[in-house]
């Protein structure tokens, strides 16, 4: 498995957890399990440790099948038709999710099954696992066509006149003034540079001099002069890029490694 993708899934699952929409969810669906107590759950587990069992069910569950989906899907979608995706998908997942049922039902019940018994106790996991599949893309398939929001402008451009709010070409640091220059012009505002390259959010940029910050899409060319590096931008003076930040601007591919 690709370890990147491994680690974008575990990212995605730990902001998941993090949204108390879905911790609303499966405290809901665990306690309403807890009442109904399915399964003979309610005849072997007190309203409590069966509340809690239903939390670990639902969590595991949910974890194992997000996890699952996160990390394969994006490596099939584009290889096999979304139907065999599905199957391929929820078989995994029921596969990944049988040992943690398992293991849950024996800690809380002792419970192991017979040998004839795992046939049928294999299809139902499959069968929830399917479902489950189907919900995380369903979902996703939905997100993914709701409307793009409008990009955020960064503040910083709301101390410029109207005339000069342009895209943001760079940043530099003159006395306790920031001098702001975009493709529509240049203005210095009373402000750090540290602040300003705060308030540049979400433009993507670096900082490449104690003293300047550069917009990297507004960069078109890198010179060197014997030891200086220089970047030259869509407009207005070039900017140099000292010694302690050679190794930023390869990372960014402005220059070779």
């Amino acid at each position: 498995m690709n370890n990147t993708l491994v680690s974008s899934a575990l990212r995605e699952w730990a902001a998941q957890f993090s949204k108390l929409p879905t911790l609303v969810t499966l405290g809901s669906v665990a306690a309403l399990l807890a009442i109904l107590g399915p399964f003979n759950t309610g005849e072997m587990l007190g309203l409590v440790p069966r509340f809690v069992y239903w939390v670990m069910m639902a969590s595991t569950t949910y974890s194992i099948g997000f996890l699952v989906n996160a990390a394969l899907w994006p490596r099939l979608a584009s290889r096999l038709p979304k139907p065999i995706c599905l199957v391929v998908v929820g078989l995994a997942t029921g596969l990944a999710i049988t040992p943690m049922i398992t293991l849950l039902n024996l800690i809380s019940f002792g419970f192991w099954p017979a040998l004839e018994q795992w046939p049928i106790l294999l299809a139902q996991f499959l069968a929830i696992a399917l479902s489950i599949t189907i919900i995380f893309q369903t979902i996703s398939g939905q997100v993914s066509k709701a409307p793009p929001s409008e990009p955020r402008v960064p503040n910083i451009l709301a101390r410029l006149p109207l005339d000069k709010r342009g895209a943001l070409v760079a940043l530099s640091s003159e006395d306790h003034y920031t001098r702001i220059r975009t493709t529509k012009g240049e203005k210095l505002a009373l402000l750090r540079l540290a602040d300003s390259i705060r308030e540049a959010a979400p433009a993507q940029g670096l900082q490449v001099h104690r003293s300047h910050w550069v917009a990297l899409d507004q960069v078109v060319a890198v010179r060197r002069t014997g030891a200086r590096t220089l970047l030259q931008l869509s407009m207005g003076d070039d900017i140099p890029v000292s010694r302690a930040h050679i190794a930023a601007i390869k990372q960014a591919g402005l220059l070779p490694r």
